[in-house]
């Protein structure tokens, strides 16, 4: 996959969906996670020649907070017919005095294709 253009730009090629949830946080009443929906940030080519996606996002709210979500994902994993997804695993901002871990794969890069 080339990401730069015939002046060593690097161009968008495409993006991923996110979907998932964070995991548990807190105890006994308080015990809870967040869901999140979003779309990755452009490819960032790697000197390997593979790439990694930046994320920006909020989660879902719970009992009057949520978190914010940033994170770089790992390196393209090949999953057959040309396409791949990312892996991607960080914590929440921490809001209400605790933040959250998530872990998750991207959705492949154009599911339409």
């Amino acid at each position: 996959m080339n990401l730069y253009d015939n002046n060593n730009r690097c161009r968008q090629t495409h993006n991923h969906e996110i979907v998932g949830s964070t995991k548990m946080a807190e105890e006994c009443e308080d015990r809870h996670n967040h869901r999140f929906a979003a779309v990755s940030g452009m490819a960032i080519p790697l000197p390997d020649g593979n790439h990694v996606h930046e994320l920006f996002t909020n989660t879902d709210f719970f009992n009057n907070h949520y978190h914010h979500i940033e994170g770089r994902s790992g390196p393209g994993i090949p999953v057959g017919e040309g396409k791949h997804v990312h892996f991607i695993s960080a914590r929440t901002s921490v809001d209400d005095g605790h933040c959250h871990m998530f872990v998750f794969a991207s959705l492949i890069e154009d599911p339409s294709v």
